[in-house]
């Protein structure tokens, strides 16, 4: 054996050591997070309607058995609507992500519109609200979400190609929304993301998959478990139990992807990424995304409630399973024993009548109902009336409902309470909701800022060259922002406080400020600038007859300064050089002073305007 296919050999064996190694440290984390899985699996459960299952003392969760077959196991989901009331409330909690400069220098306030621009531009181009709207549901089902931001190398603008003829792309951010059920850290009691020292990410994908994306084919399997199959959401996934085929994944592996912490042993971390008992990658963390460019972990955690002490929080349907449990009893006994007074219980003397034909037919009007003479008649057992109790008890634990999930039924149901009718009364008992639901929103805010804060920091590190972001502005007009990585500085970030306004919101205010003449010159009259720019706040951007002229000139302005951030534009006799020159001015004004020779394109291309126009 010669030296090479020694240390070959070595390295081998290495590998396979490493690969068993993480394999393992999966193996037991996944099996002490086993009991949060099933109470997850739980509430997963209750949450679409399946609610008559229970854990068992081993730990799966089984159907619960009739006691008689003529029990009723009717279901009145009451944890649906209000889960459905509170992702409601929740989707209202976007912050703006609006940069803040840390400063009241031109280059802080410049590196803060920036930041502000490409924020916008990458919420729009991945639709940020339906990732958090997706986590969002995760929490307010597990109890836990979490995000994760990477950089994706195969999105982006297409810069070249390689040897094989394939694209090579210039790369871009991604955001996605993970379930508790792919996250294992190494510590169940940490209180927060910071108390963790490593984390395992771990999901079900096809053997196609990774061999597209390590270059290494695995045998595969049949990956059926509950926590790892695929699925979408946790409302339309389906729930199984006992026998049945739970949902898998065919000719498919366990990708475990563990990051570490920077430690003495590994000053820029670890990742290491095993599949089967195959080590597809090892190396440092791959991004820069700390608070001061340090490496740490691509992940951001999202609770519903935080436990003390706990890594992962509670979710309220935990809180609710009890009384939705006590619910169901209360309201099928009760049709239970309206059954009885409805269709009777009938008592017979044994050998008066024929029972089965008795039972098969009951005692319907007009029935000729013979029976043996001298016996007595068949008659109807009084069962009394419906006891006051039943509907005591089932006020009782809807109230609860209200108590413990934090909505009411004027959030839950739009019904107004009888004894409130102002507009006051019922506005404070809106506010009390969102009171009840703070520390929830507060969880959706934080968390939504620290993805804000890993996007900048991936831009910092991989926008080396000039690129372009295309980004929707008023009206659905599309505007874009040149920038590179020395343009931002993501290590001092403070987000704006405040939420994005809805386009209600957005269109109340322009009215108000028509109302108020704000919007007037001091001859008392709209620009035709204001006047377009209003139509498009309000929706009327898209129709040609609520446009004038000026729309169109402002629309070329801003194309024509795209194109000089590259190269020079000549004016066109026909242009309004007056709306042009205000757009350019703009556009100077705006950073592009900074850059001499996007500068000195702008300077030509108003002198254009001013020979033309005079």
């Amino acid at each position: 054996m010669t030296e090479q296919q020694r240390k070959q050999e070595q390295e081998d064996k290495r590998r396979r050591a490493v690969a068993a190694e993480v394999a393992a440290d999966f193996a037991a984390r996944r099996e002490l997070r086993r009991s949060l899985e099933q109470g997850w699996e739980l509430n997963m459960k209750f949450l679409s309607g399946d609610q008559f299952c229970e854990l068992a003392p081993g730990g799966e969760i089984e159907e619960e058995e009739r006691d008689f077959l003529w029990r009723s196991r009717q279901c009145f989901n009451h944890i649906a609507p209000t889960i459905d009331a509170r992702l409601a409330r929740l989707a209202k909690v976007r912050p703006s992500l609006e940069v803040r400069a840390f400063s009241d220098s031109e280059a802080d306030m410049q590196v803060a519109r920036l930041s502000s621009d490409i924020l916008r531009s990458v919420k729009g181009r991945l639709d940020l609200d339906k990732i958090v709207a997706e986590a969002t549901l995760w929490s307010e089902v597990c109890g836990t979400a979490f995000y994760k931001v990477v950089w994706n190398y195969d999105d982006g603008k297409v810069i070249g190609s390689d040897t094989a003829g394939h694209p090579i792309r210039e790369g871009d951010v991604n955001v996605v929304a993970l379930s508790p059920f792919e996250i294992y850290p190494d510590t169940l009691n940490a209180g927060s993301m910071s108390e963790v020292k490593s984390i395992i990410h771990a999901k079900a994908v096809s053997v196609e998959d990774i061999f597209e994306r390590f270059g290494v084919e695995i045998p595969g399997r049949t990956v059926s478990e509950f926590s790892l199959a695929p699925y979408s959401s946790p409302c339309n996934r389906r729930h199984v139990s006992g026998g049945e085929q739970r949902p898998a994944v065919e000719r498919g592996e366990i990708l475990i992807e563990r990051y570490t912490r920077p430690c003495g042993k590994y000053p820029e971390g670890r990742l290491e990424i095993v599949a089967g008992d195959k080590l597809l990658f090892e190396g440092p963390l791959p991004y820069q995304n700390g608070d001061r460019g340090e490496r740490t972990l691509p992940f951001i955690r999202q609770t519903c409630i935080a436990l003390a002490g706990a890594f992962f929080g509670t979710s309220v349907i935990d809180r609710m399973i009890p009384l939705q449990r006590a619910y169901n009893a209360v309201r099928n006994r009760k049709h239970e024993f309206l059954n009885r007074l409805t269709s009777g219980v009938i008592a017979v003397e044994d050998g008066s009548v024929d029972a089965e034909a008795l039972a098969d037919e009951g005692l319907g009007p007009g029935k000729i109902l013979v029976y043996r003479q001298g016996s007595a008649a068949p008659a109807f057992l009084d069962c009394g009336k419906l006891p006051a109790e039943f509907a005591q008890e089932e006020e009782r634990i809807a109230g609860e409902f209200v108590l413990v999930s934090g909505v009411s039924e004027i959030s839950r149901n739009s019904a107004t309470p009888a004894n409130v009718t102002s507009a006051v009364g019922l506005q404070l008992l809106l506010d009390q909701d969102t009171n009840r639901m703070h520390m929830t929103a507060e969880s959706v805010e934080r968390a939504v800022k620290e993805v804000g804060k890993q996007i900048l920091h991936l831009y910092k590190q991989f926008a080396h060259t000039k690129r372009l972001l295309r980004m929707t502005g008023t009206g659905g007009e599309t505007g874009v922002v040149y920038f590179d990585a020395s343009d931002i500085s993501a290590d001092d970030v403070e987000f704006a406080s405040g939420y994005d306004r809805t386009p209600e919101e957005i269109k109340e205010d322009i009215l108000k400020l028509l109302d108020l003449g704000l919007l007037k010159d001091d001859d008392g009259n709209i620009a035709g600038e204001v006047r377009t720019r209003v139509l498009d706040a309000l929706g009327y951007g898209s129709l040609e007859n609520a446009r004038d002229i000026s729309y169109l000139h402002i629309r070329k302005a801003e194309r024509e300064n795209v194109r000089l951030a590259q190269e020079d534009v000549e004016a066109d006799s026909y242009d309004d050089h007056a709306v042009h020159r205000a757009e350019h001015l703009r556009a100077l004004l705006s950073g592009r002073e900074n850059d001499a020779a996007a500068k000195a394109r702008i300077m030509r291309h108003l002198e254009s305007h001013r020979r033309l126009g005079g």
